[in-house]
């Protein structure tokens, strides 16, 4: 009887589609969840089915066509049921929003029948295939993005079609390829597109300069592609707030952008042709004639035969000097003392000493007894008990770092400078007779901050949003603070594992300014371990590239994490990638915000708006931005953090209360 009721069901249902064959219900079942479901069944996509009501299909908003949305306010009343609006013509979708919903098939060009969609949000999946003509078709799309997933080949120029009311094309990230379609219309303006971005791809060919004829255009980003020949002028007349041309085959003269702000970053990496304000200056020629400049080449060359046999003499000299100069620099790195930061000599090696290292000796150093506490990108870290009773942390760099003397010392010097209440300070430095180098911290006996958010154990004290804030302020402060010297230092490496929490939630960064003493293979290491675990900046590809941009994004995501209280990155149980940001904007679509918050977090919080939780989760998604340009610097970051302070913020101090309530030395 059951089953028979079950076929009568689904038989109605089926009789019900067919009769509106062109109804945006029946698209989503049977063209467009099957092709971007691909061959594996996903968990999100199972809410889309006749036994959940139609608004709780995960990702979809619809409208009926006088504009009122279709709410679940009343899940009982018979006008809700799938049944009655599979009938009702006048319901359409009116957003399709599932980004970082591990999507694996391709782009349905049934999406063109959707006349009524205005929004498409499908990025950071594994989408393929290429971007349907059909795409244009969709008469009310305004908001498109599918950026960081696995399209390919060209763009379709119907994508045009929308250019009236587009508002923002986002494409970044993908296998795109040729040059980007022109307009078919050779007016089209598009008025109203504010942002494109198509960012790493393979696009080819000259600047597309239609793009300049977009005069709502406030961000563009062509980054990472292989665009070659000349910027066009005429890029000045945009209104545009942020820019990123990096990463391509551009020559030629850049546009004077007057009194802009973009720096040399929206610029570099692209062919060393390209040159002019903020890059380096354009050699140009004078308007002499031929003629003249023959003569001034003959009497140049003339003069320069007397120049040149003068000055021979005086750099055969100088040359002589300065490799006498860097051959005593190295005797004196390995075997003499070292004035500025204080040394110890012996035929083990060679100890300097920074300061609050002063007691340390050589003999001190290489008679500690030690036991590994963890194994990093970087090398082994020791907690070393030394014999007066003393204890202290030994960074044994991996072998091969710093092959360099000349360029290893000067960055030890200036990391053993650095002294501030939220970086852990380096104390010394040794490297030995065969080449190991040792760099010599103060024992620190706290638990990681990635310990605190992650890992369950009898005792931890409770995270409350208070104690929280207080240390996303604290690394905020010690990153500012690198970023702020005269010299200035990027972490290279923010993440939760390389913070120290002590017992009244102070913050310590360690690790800081390491990448500059590896080889670049080496660094290259952890800037793939930096994208497993999701802080790595999209831009970022090569950790010698690291700069205050890539930090802060690594900060942003770092501040989510504390937020949130989920890992970012791979997961280890099943493999999946979490990538914060975009839970957040999931979040944001579905108006669930306040769910996304760590439970513990909001103990005690009575208004998040208040307290300056929302306030901060905007800073967090603001760090993360994907244009390296739109993120705030960390002075800023630092200044709307001491501004969204919490209100209640007695319990910062009280490192004994734990989450059973007993009083456990943290």
């Amino acid at each position: 009887m059951a089953a028979a009721c079950l076929l009568s069901i689904c038989f109605t249902l089926v009789l019900i589609l067919s009769a509106y064959s062109a109804s945006d219900v029946e698209l989503i079942l049977s063209k467009i969840r099957p092709s971007l479901q691909g061959s594996a069944e996903n968990l999100l996509l199972l809410s889309w089915n006749a036994s959940v009501p139609l608004c709780q299909w995960r990702g979809l908003k619809w409208a009926f066509s006088n504009g009122t949305s279709l709410l679940c306010t009343d899940l009982s009343s018979p006008q809700w049921t799938n049944v009655s609006l599979y009938r009702n013509p006048s319901l359409h979708l009116v957003s399709l929003q599932l980004p970082s919903a591990n999507l694996s098939g391709t782009l349905p060009r049934e999406i063109g029948e959707l006349t009524s969609l205005q929004s498409l949000y499908l990025s950071v999946n594994s989408l393929t295939g290429a971007i349907p003509v059909e795409l244009g078709y969709s008469t009310s799309l305004s908001d498109i993005d599918l950026s960081h997933n696995l399209l390919e080949g060209s763009v379709p120029a119907s994508i045009w079609n929308l250019c009236d009311g587009l508002i923002s094309l986002k494409l970044h990230g993908n296998k795109l390829s040729d040059s980007p379609p022109e307009p078919a219309l050779p007016d089209s303006n598009c008025k109203n597109l504010q942002f494109l971005d198509l960012g790493q791809n393979r696009f080819v060919g000259n600047f597309p300069e239609f793009i300049v004829g977009f005069h709502g255009l406030k961000e563009l980003d062509l980054g990472d592609n292989m665009f070659s020949g000349q910027i066009p002028q005429t890029i000045t007349g945009l209104k545009l707030e942020t820019l990123n041309l990096s990463h391509n085959n551009f020559t030629g003269v850049l546009p004077n952008f007057v009194g802009s702000k973009f720096g040399a970053e929206v610029f570099e990496g692209n062919s060393p042709g390209l040159c002019g304000a903020p890059l380096r200056a354009c050699s140009g020629t004078s308007g002499l004639s031929s003629g003249a400049i023959a003569g001034l080449v003959i009497g140049l060359m003339t003069g320069s035969v007397v120049l040149v046999s003068l000055l021979i003499g005086y750099f055969q000299g100088k040359r002589k000097k300065k490799v006498d100069d860097d051959e005593e620099e190295g005797e004196e790195f390995e075997e003499g003392g070292d004035e500025e930061a204080g040394g110890n000599n012996g035929g083990d090696g060679k100890l300097i000493l920074f300061q609050g290292g002063e007691h340390l000796t050589l003999e001190d150093v290489l008679n500690a007894t030690g036991q590994v506490m963890e194994k990093t990108s970087y090398g082994t870290v020791y907690k070393a008990s030394l014999t007066d009773g003393g204890t202290i942390a030994l960074r044994l760099l991996k072998e091969g770092s710093c092959n360099d003397r000349k360029s290893c010392l000067p960055v030890i010097k200036q990391l053993g400078r650095i002294r501030h209440e939220n970086l852990i300070p380096l104390r010394a430095f040794y490297q030995g007779r065969r080449g190991e180098k040792l760099l010599i911290y103060d024992y620190v006996p706290n638990k990681s901050l990635h310990e605190l958010l992650h890992e369950s154990r009898v005792g931890k004290p409770v995270l409350n949003w208070a104690r929280r804030h207080k240390i996303g302020l604290g690394i905020a402060r010690g990153l500012a603070y690198l970023h702020g010297l005269e010299t200035p230092i990027t972490h290279g490496n923010v993440r939760s594992k390389t913070v120290l929490v002590d017992d009244f939630f102070v913050a310590r960064l360690n690790e800081f300014g390491l990448d500059r003493i590896m080889v670049p293979s080496m660094a290259d290491e952890i800037l793939a371990s930096a994208k497993a675990d999701g802080y790595k900046a999209p831009e970022l590809q090569r950790m010698k590239k690291c700069n205050s941009r890539t930090d802060v994004y690594a900060f942003g995501i770092l501040l989510l994490e504390i937020l949130l209280g989920k890992k970012p990155g791979k997961s280890g149980r099943n493999g999946e990638f979490v990538d914060l940001p975009s839970l957040v904007k999931v979040a944001v679509l579905e108006e669930t915000t306040m769910e996304i918050f760590d439970m513990e977090l909001l103990k005690g919080v009575r208004n998040p708006m208040e307290e300056g939780l929302v306030q901060t989760l905007k800073l967090a998604m603001g760090c993360c931005a994907p244009v390296a340009t739109v993120r705030p610097a960390m002075d800023e970051v630092v200044r709307q953090l001491e501004e969204n302070r919490p209100r209640n913020r007695s319990a910062m101090y009280s490192p004994a209360e734990t989450r059973s309530g007993s009083v456990t030395p943290f």
